[in-house]
């Protein structure tokens, strides 16, 4: 009997202890299993998600806030300044071109200067204008067409330059502005329009000749100076093929006898235009003035040698 009871306690025994070699392992089991890997939370998500959401809309009331700031940013006005402008432009005429523009005074703007550029697109004294905004104004420049004729059509009355352009009178004293008389003008033209009539195409290019002389060999003193008018009534012999096509009058009625319009000297055996243009400037020098000396100067007749005022400077 105590043997038997012996084996119990020794089986027992081991029992117990199986059991608890059992626990051990699983414990041990347990603890050395990774712990998983867990992702954010979704509180974590929404925080990060709010800081967006507050950086975008601060961003956005930012930006809107300074549109609003410009939008509201009241525009500076400034004057109207035409720019490089001929010496010969006359304060009458400046005041027509900036009625012409608008005013004296428009908004420093995009819109303000394309106000001025359309109003004075249609302008016919400036040609290629150019219109600049700047700090304390808009400013305007082009290339002033300079007149050389005046032509009187009835009670009406208009210039002329040397590309034939038509524009409406404004006076300028600083120029020496000559009439055009034989010119049959059927209507009043467009102020801006090119004309087309040879009887006055002969007398500007006349004129304009006479105007490059004036610059290059007496600038202080211009021969246009002292002419009156420029006849062109027997342009190309229409009323008397015998007498003088064309006939240029000085202040004091004196005659100065050109003949065939430019470039056609040859088929009425007339002096060279060259020639004509040297002794009329001799004479102009010599003298000091086309007035009160001799009742006409013929330019007509051809000589072998005339001497060339522009050798001279």
């Amino acid at each position: 009997m105590r043997f038997i009871r012996c084996e119990t306690i020794v089986a027992r025994r081991k029992k117990t202890r199986s059991k608890t070699k059992g626990a051990s392992f699983k414990l041990r089991a347990m603890k050395k299993r990774p712990k998983a890997i867990r992702g954010p939370s979704l509180i974590g998500v929404l925080k990060v998600f709010g800081l967006v959401c507050i950086f975008v809309a601060a961003g956005a009331l930012f930006y809107f806030t300074e549109k609003y700031v410009e939008s509201v940013k009241p525009v500076e006005i400034g004057p109207l300044k035409l720019v490089n402008v001929p010496e010969w432009v006359s304060e009458q005429l400046k005041s027509r071109i900036v009625a012409a523009a608008g005013g004296e005074t428009f908004r420093l703007d995009e819109d303000g200067a394309h106000i001025v550029a359309e109003n004075l697109a249609s302008v016919a004294w400036l040609d290629g204008v150019n219109v600049q905004i700047t700090y304390d104004g808009i400013c305007v420049e082009g290339k002033w067409r300079r007149p050389l004729a005046l032509v009187k059509s009835g009670l009406n009355k208009f210039y002329v330059d040397a590309g034939m352009v038509a524009l409406d009178f404004v006076p300028v004293p600083k120029l020496p502005i000559v009439g055009i008389k034989g010119v049959s003008v059927t209507r009043m033209p467009a102020i801006g329009e090119v004309l087309e009539r040879e009887d006055l195409a002969a007398a500007v290019e006349i004129l304009a000749s006479l105007d490059r002389m004036d610059r290059k060999v007496v600038p202080d003193k211009p021969l246009l100076g002292e002419i009156d008018n420029i006849d062109v009534s027997n342009f190309n012999g229409r009323e008397n093929p015998r007498l003088p096509h064309i006939v240029l009058y000085a202040k004091d009625n004196t005659q100065i006898i050109w003949g065939a319009e430019v470039g056609a000297w040859s088929q009425h055996l007339e002096a060279k235009d060259e020639e004509k243009l040297a002794k009329l400037y001799n004479y102009y020098i010599k003298q000091g003035s086309l007035l009160d000396g001799v009742k006409y100067i013929n330019l007509r007749d051809p000589q072998d040698r005339i001497p060339q005022p522009i050798d001279k400077y």
